[in-house]
């Protein structure tokens, strides 16, 4: 049998190896061999009867686990089975913590460390606690910021609305004892780069590569920061296309605002704030990159963001009140949402999922596109306001007919106003229909009655 996922083979026994004893137990499971080569030849192995002995203390004593040790032999050469069960809880060789993958062992670090060992003890990440913060300390804006919206999303009652800020916190689980959680003081507290150094969002405006222009960051609450950015990306970051609808100044964008709303809210909520590294949004003339640390979950890819997808929260307590403010959706169809707007605005936009962030990327079209876009638009406006006219003077002019002559006939109209019969008999069925006017009696012999003006 050729190594996998569940089976290792070792010609002879080193200490080391229990790291890859460590790796099968954090993940489904395995078996070592040694005394086997990696063809999977049996060797054989020398001093068996010790090894018997020395590995189930060795690997009790520096993994804290039990293993089953097995003494097998074929054509009297004897090797040795180490069976490992997986284990419910994180086991760590020497304060490293390995993972079996495929038929590869790999040390967790970072944010994937991170994820493992919250799943294996069943922790949320901003559910934990934070020492140090008492209530005093939140932010009165921010509170004020999250009533404002979730009274406009209509997703919290007024009698919600209405608790103390106290209350509020406790009704959105974002208290653990008495005391503040991860999520409270990201969301609520106006420092919280203090304790999570990469809570707050850099903007910078590239010109030719790297060529940085200008930059701003911006500081404060989730809630502060959800209230500010898109702003503030429309007001100095983006130019807007002026034209006119007769009267009326159109401002264009070339990105949608709703789609830009929800890429940036999506960062600030499923970011991985144990990293330290800010929320970066890269803006060029025909390109903007948003970019945040994050854990992916697992199994998922790029593709999995592009289709329709159940929602998946790296940070649920966050999620929740970034919901309730109406700021986002509970059912995955956010990105489904985003994908709608940006092609009806002519914008590609594209997924780039890497170790340990995920890049969104918007591609902006050029001013030529845009004003080719724009000319249809305006076409297609126009050719239907010049239709809409039409039929109103025609409506007007076959009410004006009636009014000097209730006897009119549909061929005296057609005649009189140089067009069809065939079309002044749908124009006069269509303006009975909505009530504009009304037969009395025959065709022969009846006459109109005008019931409103058009």
């Amino acid at each position: 049998m050729p190594e996998n996922q569940n089976v290792e083979y070792k010609s002879s026994w080193r200490d080391e190896y229990l790291k890859w004893i460590c790796g099968f137990a954090n993940a489904q499971g395995g078996k070592l061999y040694i005394g086997i080569d990696d063809n999977g030849k049996v060797c054989g192995v020398q001093n068996a009867k010790k090894l018997m002995e020395d590995i189930p203390n060795k690997i009790r004593e520096t993994l804290g686990i039990l293993v089953d040790v097995n003494l097998l032999s074929v054509d009297s050469k004897e090797y040795i089975e180490i069976s490992v069960s997986a284990s419910s809880d994180p086991v760590n060789y020497k304060g490293e913590y390995h993972y079996r993958s495929g038929s590869t062992k790999q040390l967790l670090q970072g944010p994937v460390l991170t994820q493992f060992l919250l799943n294996r003890t069943k922790t949320i990440w901003d559910a934990v606690p934070v020492d140090g913060v008492e209530f005093k300390d939140l932010d009165k804006e921010s509170f004020d910021i999250f009533r404002r919206e979730a009274k406009k999303s209509g997703r919290m009652t007024a009698q919600d609305l209405a608790m103390t800020n106290k209350e509020l916190l406790d009704n959105l689980n974002l208290t653990v004892n008495g005391k503040m959680t991860r999520a409270a003081v990201l969301l609520f507290h106006r420092q919280p780069e203090r304790w999570f150094c990469g809570a707050y969002v850099k903007i910078g405006f590239f010109g030719d590569g790297p060529d940085l222009q200008y930059q701003d960051e911006i500081y404060g609450s989730l809630f502060i920061q959800a209230d500010r950015v898109v702003e503030l990306i429309y007001l100095k970051y983006f130019k807007a296309r002026i034209s006119y609808d007769g009267l009326i100044r159109v401002e264009r964008y070339p990105i949608p605002k709703d789609a830009m709303r929800e890429a940036v809210f999506n960062a600030l909520m499923h970011s991985n704030y144990d990293s330290g590294v800010q929320i970066q949004i890269r803006i060029h003339e025909n390109l903007v990159l948003i970019s945040n640390d994050c854990v992916f979950p697992a199994n998922w890819t790029a593709e999995t963001l592009m289709r329709r997808h159940r929602s998946e929260q790296y940070n649920p307590k966050i999620a929740n009140a970034f919901f309730r403010a109406g700021y986002v959706e509970a059912w995955g169809r956010g990105i489904e949402n985003m994908c709608k707007l940006c092609a009806d605005g002519g914008v590609k936009m594209e997924y780039t999922v890497h170790p340990c962030d995920v890049m969104l990327e918007f591609k902006i079209p050029t001013l030529e596109t845009l004003e080719k876009r724009d000319e249809n638009v305006n076409y297609d406006a126009s050719t239907q306001k010049s239709t809409q006219k039409s039929v109103q003077k025609s409506t007007q002019k076959i009410i004006e007919l009636i009014a000097g002559n209730p006897f009119i006939t549909t061929q005296d109209m057609a005649d009189s106003l140089g067009v069809s019969r065939s079309a002044i008999a749908k124009a006069v069925a269509k303006m009975q229909k909505i009530g504009i006017i009304s037969r009395v009696g025959p065709d022969k012999g009846g006459y109109w009655q005008i019931v409103k003006n058009a």
